[in-house]
């Protein structure tokens, strides 16, 4: 076997990403210095959020009522091991709520993911003074659009007493204040990703979620840990840029991608070439 030309290869190959490790640093330096942002402000004082990132929300200890008229902690309506997303606002809401939900059913529908099997759903009034009823009216209308089988186990719709939605105000950041002015409620257009163990682990604003942007959140929540093994390999390649509010790729990691299927190649490459020349001088020795 010529190994000379074989370290040739490998010198090569070095050579070949180390623009691509210096463009990777700079690339992890830039995230670094923008990954703190400060608080979505709101021209209404309390309905800003405060975002609370790596927080545990106290899942325990939230009593909310279901569509069905059940009190029921948020723990016990987690699916064990599902990442979550929460979807906050109120039901009656005459414009942005419904723009924010209708927004998630969208990405929902466009996703291969189910709600249910990947991930769950809970949409939360919160307004203390709505009705189970009105949650379930609200439920049955949306799960008709989805049209997805198994959905009705993986999104809820809820609703709380004033003590348990304040806790979960205070514990998400999600500002939520009355306007006599306007007479309704004011917040913002966000919804928020939660760990099954109940940790925040992303914002995301607006009233539209571009799929990819929702798996890479969910695949970020669930630690990844969620999708077939070649969609964690491309959602491996992302990470969350706070300052255009999406996932971007991340030099480094598909640097590490890059280089391990490289090495493979590589590997088999000098795994035929030494097969090959063990085939030839034994084929040589039987002729002599």
């Amino acid at each position: 076997m010529n190994f000379r030309h074989i370290r040739y290869s490998l010198a090569l190959i070095s050579w070949s990403f180390a623009p691509i490790v210096g463009f990777a640093q700079a690339d992890s330096s830039k995230n670094d210095s923008v990954r703190a942002l400060p608080e979505i402000t709101s021209p209404v004082a309390g309905a800003e959020i405060v975002e609370n990132l790596g927080q545990r929300i106290p899942i325990e200890d939230i009593f909310l009522v279901d569509e069905t008229g059940t009190e029921r902690s948020i723990a016990e309506m987690m699916i064990p091991g599902k990442p979550v997303i929460l979807n906050p606002g109120y039901y009656d809401c005459p414009k942005l709520c419904g723009l924010v939900t209708n927004g998630l059913l969208a990405s929902m529908q466009e996703t291969q993911w189910n709600a249910g099997q990947e991930y769950q759903v809970l949409t939360i009034s919160l307004n203390p003074n709505e009705t189970f009823s009105l949650a379930a009216e609200k439920r049955a209308n949306y799960l008709k659009k989805l049209d997805r089988q198994g959905a009705d186990q993986g999104w809820h719709f809820l609703t709380g007493s004033k003590e348990n939605i304040d806790k979960l105000i205070e514990s998400t950041g999600f500002g939520f204040v009355w306007d006599e002015k306007s007479e309704q409620y004011i917040h913002a257009a966000a919804i928020l990703f939660m760990s099954p163990d109940g940790v925040i682990t992303r914002y995301m604003y607006g009233v539209q979620f571009p799929e990819f942007q929702l798996r890479n959140a969910l695949y970020e929540a669930a630690d990844g840990k969620v999708g077939a093994p070649l969609e964690r390999l491309v959602l491996y390649c992302f990470e969350y840029d706070p300052l255009s509010n999406s996932y971007v790729p991340v030099a480094i990691n598909i640097m590490k991608l890059g280089g391990l299927v490289t090495m493979l190649g590589l590997g088999i490459f000098i795994g035929l070439f030494w097969y090959r020349e063990r085939r030839s001088k034994r084929t040589s020795e039987s002729f002599t």
